[in-house]
């Protein structure tokens, strides 16, 4: 059972529901609010607070790129990673697309019109609790002015108009995982606020491109309420640790030790939890829930810092 916690207007909830269109996968929604508090979230997730986060009974999937890798294991075809692709460039390619094409990107959907868009009909408070925790979210993070991620996002569209120049997709004749990367941003401003979306009137081949990425779908959604999402996680069998032999130990730190693990930059609240698995590319921590259960709460070692923790 796939479960995704996830909110509509998420432009990198749109990745993961994309990728699971492309993969023709079932899952079950669980809509978590737009801000904090979170409580049912972070009964599963211990700290985390982006969106989306992936549950697959008692295993918390924290961060796209993970989330990817896993869908991929769940469902490997088609692939996100097909072999006429180097997989190497299109991992390069996806981190730019979900960090400095989505800040640009975000900068200048967020201006003024865009948030006027975005909450038209709300109550004033809506917007102030949005603008107040993504400042919160984003403490020490440098996020370009608006002027200044207009610049970047018309660049970096030329960017993308140029690699799709004879190409239907990004890297070639089929998708991959940098398409989807590249994807939800630009998504946010034709389908979020579409009143701002005339800069994306000069590249075309962008919109052609994003025209059959709409077409992959969101796969088979049916609704599933948090607290049945919790109830799965306290009801699932629970996984066992990692092979001595997968451990990669950078830190000095072994298992079984209490850690945290935090976002590095954007929304950096910490999950705290024993960890169970240090591999190449993600750790795992075990921690307790009173709801939830025990719970493996999963992380990408990209982007993300270990630290040790003293056990009180």
């Amino acid at each position: 059972m796939l479960i995704l916690h996830h909110y509509p207007m998420s432009p990198f909830s749109e990745k993961i529901r994309a990728v699971l269109g492309f993969k023709q996968l079932a899952w079950q929604s669980v809509i978590i609010p737009t801000v904090m508090p979170k409580p049912d979230l972070l009964a599963l997730t211990g700290g985390y607070r982006k969106t989306p986060v992936l549950q697959i009974g008692a295993d918390i999937y924290c961060d796209t790129t993970l989330i990817c890798e896993v869908l991929e294991r769940f469902a490997p075809k088609p692939s996100l990673y097909p072999q006429e692709v180097n997989t190497a460039l299109a991992n390069i390619v996806a981190q730019w697309a979900d960090s400095a094409l989505f800040w640009a990107a975000m900068g200048y959907n967020l201006q003024t019109p865009g948030m006027e868009e975005l909450f038209a009909g709300l109550p004033a408070q809506a917007v102030k609790d949005f603008a107040a925790d993504r400042s919160a979210m984003a403490t020490g993070l440098a996020r370009p002015r608006p002027r200044d991620a207009t610049v970047a996002y018309r660049v970096y569209l030329q960017r993308l108009a140029s690699l799709l120049e004879g190409e239907p997709f990004l890297l070639g004749q089929v998708p991959c995982v940098a398409d989807f990367a590249a994807y939800h941003p630009l998504w946010f401003t034709r389908e979020q606020v579409p009143g701002m979306a005339s800069i994306l009137h000069t590249v075309s081949v962008v919109r052609s491109w994003m025209d059959r990425m709409v077409t992959f779908g969101h796969g088979e959604m049916s609704r599933l309420s948090a607290t049945d999402a919790i109830a799965v996680s306290a009801g699932a069998i629970r996984a066992t640790g990692q092979n001595d032999s997968e451990f990669q130990d950078d830190h000095g730190i072994p298992l079984g030790s209490l850690v945290s693990v935090a976002a590095e930059s954007f929304g950096s609240e910490p999950t705290v939890g024993v960890l169970v698995e240090a591999t190449h590319d993600h750790y795992t921590l075990r921690r307790e829930d009173p709801r939830a259960g025990v719970v493996r709460v999963h992380f990408p070692r990209i982007g993300y810092a270990l630290r040790q923790e003293v056990s009180s």
